[in-house]
């Protein structure tokens, strides 16, 4: 009998790990695993990055015998291609990305754009809403991926380069990269060449002069900062905002033993993705810190001010969005309106200080940060 993933399974996974409280002498019994992930993203010390690494630690040490790949920055397939994969029953894992899944289901893109989701408390809420509950029923029911929680990219999002993109007239002329096709409609709305590129093509491409710059989170700007130094962000998602899904193939699901399957859910849904929210938090934090700078003149973190946020805004005229309706099935456009009602709500029901997010103790979860970190 084919066991169905869906929302049931998912309660009743969850319902299992509050008795069984993850006692890895309980799990002897469950049969190792062979689990493929495939990502988009870089290694350690990329916040995801450890999160995976994470995962890959704690199931290994809970089913002995068990062996989970990670291939980071496309090395095995990218997000477009990893979703099919899964859905011809080819790969296991996806940490997949929305605005980049948008390139085989264009309603992906209705959660991607900028200063939507602005505070903490908010971008946490993203699984209450329920645009990201259609999305996550669409993944199950056209591409049979079942998505088991959603990731935090960094919060603060932004522009880097050589020099400082700070006012609109500085993107202009400019080739920067992309992470996605709705993000080009920003770029080009202010002038930019834009270029979507998989994260492990950047590096090099900054070094010879192939693109001026780049989007990225806070923990892309760590691995590119020595050929972009200046980045410049516009608050909390105020360049671009997106969000990481993390799911399986339907079909591998279904061959795996009951067993196994609760395993795999309990840990992801109680255990990697609120370290991953944690961990990013902390990273955007520590690294703002570390390279932040009050100085747009000089390298590192610059955080536009109120008015220099809202000239880019208005320079963009809502372009993503406006993008994102003219490259989407009609209907797609509800959803994108929906999104945008359902992150203001959230904004004002989550206002900056009210987050548990907030409160995380970052000094506990510093040693991640060099634990899963090649020397």
């Amino acid at each position: 009998m084919t066991f169905s993933f869906g929302k049931k399974a998912l309660l009743g996974a969850v319902a299992a790990a509050a008795l069984s409280a993850f006692s890895f002498g309980a799990q002897a019994e469950v049969k190792p695993m062979i689990i493929r992930i495939a990502a988009d993203l870089t290694g350690p010390p990329h916040p995801a990055g450890i999160a995976m690494t994470y995962f890959k630690e704690k199931l290994e040490a809970a089913v002995p015998g068990s062996d989970v790949r990670l291939y980071f920055a496309g090395a095995l397939y990218r997000i477009p291609e990893a979703v099919e994969a899964m859905t011809e029953g080819n790969l296991e894992m996806t940490w997949g990305q929305f605005g980049k899944t948008a390139a085989v289901d264009p309603y992906m893109n209705a959660i991607v754009g900028p200063q939507l989701l602005t505070t903490p408390g908010a971008i946490n809420a993203l699984e209450t809403t329920e645009t990201y509950k259609f999305l996550v029923k669409r993944l199950n029911d056209v591409h049979d991926v079942h998505v088991f929680a959603a990731g935090h990219l960094s919060m603060y999002m932004g522009a880097g380069s050589g020099s400082r993109l700070l006012k609109p007239e500085d993107f202009a002329g400019k080739k920067i990269r992309s992470m996605g096709p709705a993000e080009n409609a920003l770029l080009a709305s202010l002038g930019a060449n834009p270029t979507t590129m998989a994260f492990g093509d950047v590096p090099p491409a900054l070094q010879t002069g192939v693109i001026d710059g780049l989007l990225t989170s806070l923990g892309g700007f760590n691995s590119t900062k020595e050929q972009a130094p200046f980045f410049t962000i516009a608050g909390l998602n105020g360049i671009v905002g997106d969000y990481y899904w993390v799911g399986a193939s339907n079909q591998w699901l279904n061959s795996l033993e009951e067993d196994q399957r609760k395993l795999v859910t309990d840990l992801m849904v109680n255990d990697v993705m609120p370290f991953q929210k944690k961990i990013n938090w902390c990273n955007d934090k520590r690294l703002v810190d570390k390279y932040g700078t009050t100085d747009p003149s000089k390298p590192g973190i610059y955080v536009m001010s109120k008015e220099e946020a809202n000239a880019v805004k208005v320079a963009s005229a809502g372009a993503t969005g406006k993008w994102i309706k003219a490259n989407s099935p009609a209907d797609a456009a509800m959803w994108v309106d929906k999104f945008a009602a359902e992150a203001d709500a959230a904004v004002e029901a989550h206002p900056v200080g009210s987050s548990e997010l907030e409160k995380t103790d970052c000094a506990a979860l510093a040693e991640y940060f060099s634990k899963y970190t090649k020397k």
